[in-house]
């Protein structure tokens, strides 16, 4: 992934990258992903602590930040998407019957390609 990432960079590195999983080889990736001087930020929190590369952050002079929540934006967010101004559609790998979710999370677990966001339905009673 980071050799992707580089490719489409032309070697440069993201301008900032959002860390959303909390664990030491996202949070890894995040950080060397970034250019020099770029920002990372950390939302993920799977667990406690977490292994950070701090050479790294403090040779690439890069800002490190956190996010716990939101700070309001969810309404505008939601009314961008019913307006069509967000497409998220495409975020989505499937929906499947609430039945079938232990399978899907153990796809989703195991890191199947191509698998993104499944979202599970209830059966209609």
């Amino acid at each position: 992934m980071l050799a992707e990432i580089r490719a489409r960079t032309g070697g440069r590195g993201a301008d900032l990258a959002v860390e959303a999983v909390g664990i030491k080889s996202a949070v890894q990736l995040a950080v060397h992903a970034v250019r020099k001087g770029g920002q990372v930020t950390l939302v993920g929190n799977l667990a406690p602590k977490v292994e950070l590369p701090l050479q790294a952050v403090v040779t690439r002079e890069l800002t490190l930040g956190g996010s716990c929540a939101s700070s309001g934006e969810y309404a505008g967010c939601l009314e961008m998407i019913a307006r069509g101004m967000i497409d998220v559609d495409c975020l989505r790998s499937a929906v499947a019957p609430l039945a079938e979710g232990a399978n899907w999370f153990s796809r989703l677990y195991r890191g199947e390609s191509g698998l993104m966001k499944v979202i599970l339905q209830p059966e209609e009673t």
